[in-house]
């Protein structure tokens, strides 16, 4: 998206018979930034297309652009401004989504999701989001409010279908006991009637590298958490496009007894590595 407003940007300069040093000097700004603006690497400010619109005598354009500028902000959310007010805020904003969700659909390669997460889980999740981004830690009151998300998946009117990774029922992200008593959350939720749970086993043959998760809301929205910032995707062929890739990761997953069965083996892994027979796996 911000490839396509510098492209806009730029055919607007060429109409009006400027090179970008032209641009610059008129604008005082240096060269290299109507560059970076042009090809997608700078998002400029408001202030800045003005200033370019009126020096490229287009000003009549000026509310059209820069309602574009406002949908890339939109689409591209950093987490230091995501969660600029703290961990609750963020969650009662997903919860308010959800809500107004009847089908949620969701592929996770490394972690749980946290419709799913228990408290404790949840707890090592959130508290490195907090370090990471080094904001306001209020992890107690984003560890309750995503608790409270999770009490949509009791509501009527709203199904899910999620499909993990067996890597995301492995990874450590906190301590082992923590993962055991995780990953026995995740066979229970498997077993209620509004959710469909899929594992995909190590031994599956991908039909697409999964180099992100993402969660698809009903038919108008796809988001994408990377570590910088979450997307959220609205246009329709976006939207389309994740649902094929879920289509195509749903084929190598395992559900029911199968996939229940898999996350029981992991459990016996998790056990017999951290914890030598007669051992209690229960925290002192």
């Amino acid at each position: 998206m911000r490839e396509a407003l510098g492209a806009r940007l730029r055919e607007l300069r060429k109409d009006a018979g400027l090179n970008g040093k032209q641009l610059a000097q008129t604008l005082r700004w240096q060269a290299t930034k109507v560059s970076r603006i042009e090809l997608g690497k700078q998002t400029p400010t408001e202030e800045d297309i003005r200033a370019w619109l009126t020096a490229c005598d287009a000003a009549n354009q000026q509310s059209s652009i820069i309602a574009q500028l406002r949908g890339l902000e939109l689409a591209y959310a950093a987490w230091q401004r995501q969660l600029r007010t703290g961990t609750r805020d963020r969650q009662r904003q997903i919860a308010a989504i959800e809500a107004e969700t009847d089908l949620i659909r969701g592929f996770e390669p490394a972690t749980v999701p946290g419709l799913f997460q228990t408290r404790e889980y949840a707890r090592h999740i959130m508290a490195q989001s907090i370090a990471i981004h080094e904001i306001t830690d209020d992890l107690e009151d984003g560890l309750q409010a995503r608790m409270d998300r999770q009490q949509i998946l009791y509501k009527p009117g709203h199904r899910f279908h999620f499909i993990l990774s067996e890597a995301a029922v492995r990874n450590l992200m906190c301590p082992p006991e923590v993962l055991m008593g995780q990953i026995e959350r995740l066979i229970a939720s498997a077993t209620l009637p509004n959710v469909a749970l899929g594992v995909i086993p190590f031994t599956a043959r991908l039909p697409k590298s999964p180099v992100h998760g993402f969660w698809i809301y009903g038919t108008r929205l796809v988001t994408v958490e990377t570590f910088a910032a979450e997307l959220s995707l609205t246009q329709p062929e976006e939207i389309a496009l994740y649902g094929k890739i879920f289509g195509l990761m749903k084929e190598a997953a395992l559900y029911g007894k199968a996939a229940r069965g898999l996350m029981t083996n992991i459990l016996d892994d998790l056990a017999a590595a951290h914890f030598p027979e007669g051992e209690s796996a229960e925290p002192s």
